[in-house]
């Protein structure tokens, strides 16, 4: 008698969404945002209707008003832009070599250090040093040189999955997940924490370890969690640029044993920063004031992306509401998703 082995069909989500008890609040400016934002992104390309109905299921401006939802404006506005600009670098590098990439990295990095200077007719190149230039009159020399040293390693980032997609290799765990910590394009998100709310704090606490924990925790939730998120679309292009798939690889696992074990490093996560949240030391009453804003900031990204993530239709199309109720996922088959947005990054 022969046995046939039978592939799954289905997951079970982890409850992510339980294990943070975060208060989830929205930007009072995020429909004026998010309907400028997406005129910005859609000015001077020509999108296709599918294209577009992709970007309207995005949802980016959502995700940017759950996150920095104490910003005014004017700063709701240049983090509305720059989200969507970050999804579209990140489905341009998927689409490209590592030559590709470079190219993008150079554009907007000359743009970024020469936003009055620098010129080239890539389209990025505007985009860059518009919302950029906006970014300037308020944003501290702190904020700033964050920003563009985080998008550097960005580029780095994706510059070396870019490699490793094009050789089929699967990168062992602790190295993906040094990886995944910049390709994920949450550290400049994080800079845009202390301009959308005015900070200026000194770079020796912005670099002291318990702050740097704090970021990373935040990190590793936001972009562990949006591996699970959107495996089940990376798995039908053979993306093996997921946490999942390499702890598949790596441990010899099944499907669900690798959710499982993704989502329970993500609660680990969530832990870790509450520990770290009770350990920040004090540097008096204005800094503190301060860094309570940022870590403050970090929070909303950690429950902002878990909620978003089941709104938008680029992890679970139009079932979204459904996954989040019940928690279960049916596999797409090993094809393109042609309806989906390409997916890896905040992010991914």
């Amino acid at each position: 008698m022969s046995i046939i082995a039978t592939l799954p069909t289905k997951f079970i989500l982890p409850d992510l969404v339980s294990h943070c008890d975060f208060k989830l609040r929205m930007n009072r400016h995020h429909k004026q945002a998010t309907a400028e934002s997406k005129r910005w992104l859609f000015r001077g390309d020509n999108l296709s209707q599918k294209s577009r109905k992709a970007i309207h299921g995005l949802k980016a401006g959502q995700l940017t008003s759950m996150c920095y939802p104490d910003a005014g404006f004017p700063q709701l506005r240049v983090c509305c832009d720059f989200m969507n600009y970050l999804f579209h670098l990140d489905n341009l590098s998927d689409d490209m070599d590592k030559a590709g990439t470079k190219s993008i990295a150079n554009v907007v990095l000359n743009s970024l250090h020469h936003p009055y200077d620098y010129y080239s007719p890539a389209r990025l190149n505007r985009m860059t040093k518009d919302f950029y230039k906006r970014m300037l009159p308020t944003a501290s020399c702190g904020t700033t040189r964050r920003f563009i040293e985080t998008m550097d390693f960005f580029f780095q980032a994706v510059h070396v999955q870019a490699i490793d997609r094009a050789k089929g290799v699967v990168p062992d765990l602790e190295s993906y997940i040094s990886l995944r910590r910049d390709t994920s394009g949450c550290k400049p998100c994080w800079a845009l924490i202390e301009y959308a709310n005015n900070l200026d704090i000194p770079d020796e606490v912005m670099e002291h370890p318990i702050i740097q924990s704090l970021g990373e925790a935040a990190n590793d939730l936001v972009t562990w969690s949006n591996d699970i998120f959107s495996y089940n679309v990376e798995q039908s292009k053979g993306d093996t640029h997921n946490m999942i798939s390499v702890v598949m690889h790596e441990e010899c696992l099944d499907i669900q044993s690798a959710v499982d074990f993704v989502g329970e490093l993500c609660k680990q996560s969530i832990d870790r920063f509450n520990e770290n949240r009770g350990l920040i030391p004090s540097w008096g009453p204005k800094i503190d004031k301060d860094v309570a804003i940022y870590v403050g900031g970090l929070a909303d990204w950690i429950v902002g992306s878990l909620h978003w993530s089941f709104d938008t239709t680029r992890y679970f199309q139009n079932c979204g509401r459904e996954v989040k109720r019940t928690r279960v996922v049916s596999l797409f088959p090993r094809s393109n998703v042609s309806t989906l947005l390409p997916v890896s990054s905040p992010l991914s």
